[in-house]
């Protein structure tokens, strides 16, 4: 299933309108989907006064250096994994001062995937502190630009969803 541009505007504007009605912020950290997020949110006039800022942290390196992700978790559960997501949103939340965050890690093809990560499957995570985070995997089909619009789809519904609950 491909997101339309239509799709994805859709979803980060009802984001945005949750969170300007809710007076909450986010913050995003996103690897596979390569900024596409905060893209989406700021794509809207006005999107300042919620979206506070986005760190693209593509190498492991830059999850270290900027989020605080451990070498421990990068080197047991590789960066694709729950441990590393949630250590993402933490690091995020710390950065921004945002009241959520949303991370993305995935491995959007064509090539890197393996018998236990295929291409396609990208973990999510989003929260309010590190009691609040959700963590969870998605496995999608098609090709990069596919997996890519789709884990940036999810991701806008996901979060809007946690915030409607806050």
């Amino acid at each position: 299933m491909l997101a339309s541009d239509q799709e994805l505007e859709d979803a980060g504007n009802r984001l945005g309108e949750r969170l300007l009605r809710t007076g909450r912020t986010v913050a995003t950290a996103e690897s596979c989907t390569g900024g596409w997020v905060a893209k989406v949110l700021t794509d809207r006039a006005g999107s300042s006064a919620y979206v506070l800022g986005g760190l693209v942290t593509y190498s492991n390196e830059a999850k270290q250096g900027l989020l605080g992700v451990t070498r421990k978790s990068l080197d047991e559960h590789g960066a694709v994994s729950e441990p590393v997501v949630r250590e993402m949103v933490a690091g995020a939340l710390v950065a921004t001062d945002a009241d959520v965050a949303v991370a993305i890690s995935g491995v959007a093809g064509p090539g890197g995937g393996s018998e236990d990560k295929p291409v396609g499957t990208v973990w999510f995570a989003w929260g309010s502190s590190p009691a609040t985070t959700v963590a969870l995997v998605k496995h999608f089909e098609g090709d990069r630009d596919q997996v890519r619009r789709q884990a940036v789809l999810f991701a806008l519904q996901g979060v809007s969803d946690f915030v409607g609950e806050l």
